[in-house]
């Protein structure tokens, strides 16, 4: 079985905050609850080991001094590469 690393870990985690930005701009109210000062830390409950990282994550920077606010993720939706539809392109 393959040692997933960090680079993954941070990949999978700059994919979730793509999408929590994304989320955040349809929900204005989150605006309340987020502040600069906070670091955002997904719980993705399909990803075991992400998760895990992530709680570790958490905690050392919360041992440094660090606020952080923890974003439960039950599922992502399949990708989708467009919402275009009906595109013509001319010359």
């Amino acid at each position: 079985m393959k040692k997933i690393t960090d680079e993954e870990f941070f990949m999978k985690n700059s994919e979730l905050s793509t999408e929590f930005s994304r989320y955040v701009l349809e929900h204005p109210e989150m605006d309340d609850i987020l502040t600069e000062d906070k670091i955002a830390i997904f719980l993705p409950e399909f990803d075991s080991k992400l998760k895990e990282f992530n709680v570790k994550m958490a905690k050392e920077i919360e041992a440094e001094g660090g606020k952080v606010i923890y974003v439960k993720v039950k599922q992502l939706s399949p990708k989708v590469t467009s919402r275009l539809v009906g595109v013509e392109v001319g010359v």
